[in-house]
């Protein structure tokens, strides 16, 4: 394969190249914009790898995305390019219908006159994957069956609301178009390389630096945790055997709320950065809820069990000690991203 990953310097993108990389892929090209969660340092494994060529640039830039599926050959677009965060879409939304919208409307319009084009085999074989999330589908109650790819849309965030979109794009697209589309909806993923801003890494970050770990309101609210290595697993099996048109939900089996996940984190803190007499729990805060602050969300991938034979390897308790060992073990990177350094070196080199 020769697979074009947009939005391939961010959290999950990065994995994802590593897993196609070291599982002997071809070519990945990877398209990134570097916005504030983009960080080449992701990659940095793979600077001097032959098989891998970075681009500076966005999704909405249509000539050069079209050149760049020309030039390289491109046999699948894996598009995780978005604004993904909740709380800068509330503060900010206009972006969030930029980039996941128009981008993606972008994006496939170009896919689809570089596919039209290609030879017969060729057209047969290429795929566009659209890296999706659970939140399109809202909230559930504390007893509600868990989401599947049969649960309606109900999002309720500028950024869930704008992924919906985007899906709905994509869904369009292959139905009217035959452009030979699949979609992936995720639970909540952490591990290595994600930006502190979110749940995981911001606790790491906060109980080694002293300060309060922040809970939203009562801290109940229930996630269904997926390591982003299970994440790139499948998403690898989807493109392999996924039939184009259909949608794959992806998670973890590990439903824990907010409060869990971060006392256990402050209890493996304990066992491997321990401190003098008292433990990181201590410095736990509960905080005003978030506006519109879904209240559980949980993934069925029964269908992606069934029909592509994928399932996690990783358990919330493993998955959970390797990522707080990682960020343990690569401070260096933490520093650059909460300093802002690493945006001083995208500024020099892509000036």
């Amino acid at each position: 394969m020769a697979v074009l990953v947009t939005g391939g310097a961010g959290f999950i993108g990065s994995n994802f190249v590593a897993h196609l990389l070291n599982a002997g892929a071809g070519k990945v090209v990877t398209l990134d914009a570097l916005t504030y969660a983009g960080n080449p340092a992701n990659l940095g494994a793979f600077r001097d790898d032959p098989r891998h060529v970075f681009v500076k640039g966005s999704i909405l830039d249509t000539k050069l995305v079209a050149g760049l599926l020309r030039r390289h050959g491109i046999t699948t677009i894996v598009n995780f390019a978005a604004e993904s965060h909740v709380d800068r879409s509330i503060r900010g939304p206009e972006s969030f219908i930029e980039t996941n919208i128009s981008g993606t409307f972008r994006l496939l319009e170009v896919a689809r006159a570089y596919w039209r084009d290609l030879p017969p085999a060729a057209r047969d074989a290429f795929r566009y994957l659209q890296v999706s999330t659970d939140e399109v589908f809202g909230a559930l109650a504390p007893d509600d069956q868990r989401f599947d790819e049969s649960t309606a849309f109900r999002p309720n965030s500028p950024y869930a609301a704008s992924k919906a979109a985007a899906d709905h794009l994509v869904r369009a697209w292959h139905e009217t178009y035959g452009l030979p589309t699949l979609t992936s909806n995720c639970s909540n993923n952490y591990g290595p390389f994600q930006f502190p801003e979110k749940l995981i890494p911001l606790v790491i970050h906060k109980a080694l630096s002293g300060e309060a770990l922040p809970v939203y309101g009562d801290g109940q609210q229930v996630r269904d945790w997926l390591h982003v290595e299970d994440h790139c697993r499948a998403l690898s099996r989807i493109i392999e055997r996924g039939k184009p048109g259909e949608t794959y939900a992806v998670g973890g089996d590990s439903e824990r709320t907010n409060l869990d996940v971060v006392r256990s984190i402050c209890a493996l803190l304990d066992r491997h950065r321990p401190l003098n007499g008292r433990s990181y729990a201590a410095q736990i805060a509960f905080v005003t809820d978030r506006p519109g602050h879904d209240r559980r969300y949980a993934i069925d991938a029964g269908k992606l069990k069934r029909e592509l034979g994928w399932s996690p390897v990783e358990s919330f308790d493993t998955g959970l000690e390797k990522t707080v060992l990682w960020y343990l073990e690569h401070g260096d990177w933490v520093r650059d991203v909460t300093s802002g350094a690493y945006r001083d070196w995208v500024a020099e080199h892509y000036a």
